[in-house]
């Protein structure tokens, strides 16, 4: 059985009187791929930040290859994490192979400061040869040309683009993508699918939250569905997206319905072969 790399136990976020997230808990192993779905307010960026340390856990606690993870998210970059946001967020003055460069540094250094005190200090340039190899052979395989561009001048798709290369370029133990195909469009998500495969093939593990329930399903090897912060759902792709609690989730289908439904259509049913013994 391949290892377990994250466990989260009871993980719960309340913003005062409102809980955004209750008493979820999962395991995550090397080589798997899980997807986070629900409906927007589910709890599935909440559970994302309370994971990589943007926002602490009111309740809960979190182990990496069974060592607590606690602290800030430098520190959590640190000991194998690596998140992309709902919102790229780059350093959009700097070119693009600056900004998949600082993915290379993030892994060693952990917070900027700390790569801007190694850079003063010589400690990046021992790996900056090895670093703009590994960048150039990174932005190859994702599609991403003319590296010397600014950012800033990148659609929204392309920027989502980079943000995952730079994560990418961490190797992370586990890989967290916010809905990264949004504004992408199909050389662009064939790109983060080439991240997300290229991730499993190392052995490493990725939860990926995204709007598109069947691109995630044909993506991942598991789905947790979340509903108003609590997880409803834990399991094959295929059976969450016939299960009771998808219905209920997006559709407002229960199984109640599901069986007034069949009543009412036996009902009719029968009805028409009372007409049709009347009418002869």
């Amino acid at each position: 059985m391949a290892e377990t790399l994250l466990v989260g136990s009871g993980l719960t976020k309340r913003y005062g009187g409102v809980t955004a997230l209750q008493d979820v808990s999962f395991e995550l192993r090397a080589g798997e791929i899980l997807g986070l779905v629900g409906p927007n307010g589910a709890g599935k960026t909440t559970l994302v930040d309370l994971i990589s340390g943007a926002q602490p856990a009111t309740e809960g606690e979190l182990t990496l290859r069974g060592q607590r993870l606690s602290g800030p998210a430098a520190r959590r970059a640190k000991a194998g994490l690596a998140r992309t946001f709902q919102y790229p967020q780059l350093a959009l003055d700097l070119t693009v192979a600056e900004n998949l460069l600082l993915g290379r540094a993030a892994r060693r250094h952990g917070t900027v400061w700390q790569m801007v005190a190694g850079s003063f200090a010589g400690a990046l340039r021992p790996h900056l040869a090895a670093d703009t190899q590994a960048v150039a052979k990174l932005a190859e395989e994702l599609g991403i040309d003319r590296l010397d561009r600014p950012a800033g001048d990148l659609s929204l798709g392309e920027q989502r683009l980079v943000e995952v290369g730079r994560a990418l370029g961490q190797d992370p133990l586990v890989l967290l993508l916010d809905e990264p195909f949004a504004g992408s469009d199909a050389s662009g998500v064939h790109g983060i699918v080439e991240v997300v495969r290229t991730v499993q093939r190392r052995g490493h593990a990725v939860i990926l939250v995204d709007h598109n329930v069947d691109l995630v399903a044909g993506l991942v090897d598991r789905i947790m569905l979340l509903d108003r912060g609590r997880a409803v759902f834990d399991g094959n792709p295929q059976e969450c997206l016939g299960s009771p609690e998808m219905q209920q989730v997006y559709f407002g289908v229960t199984e109640s319905d599901d069986a007034a439904d069949d009543a009412a259509d036996e009902a009719s049913q029968d009805d028409q072969e009372d007409a049709s013994h009347v009418v002869s």
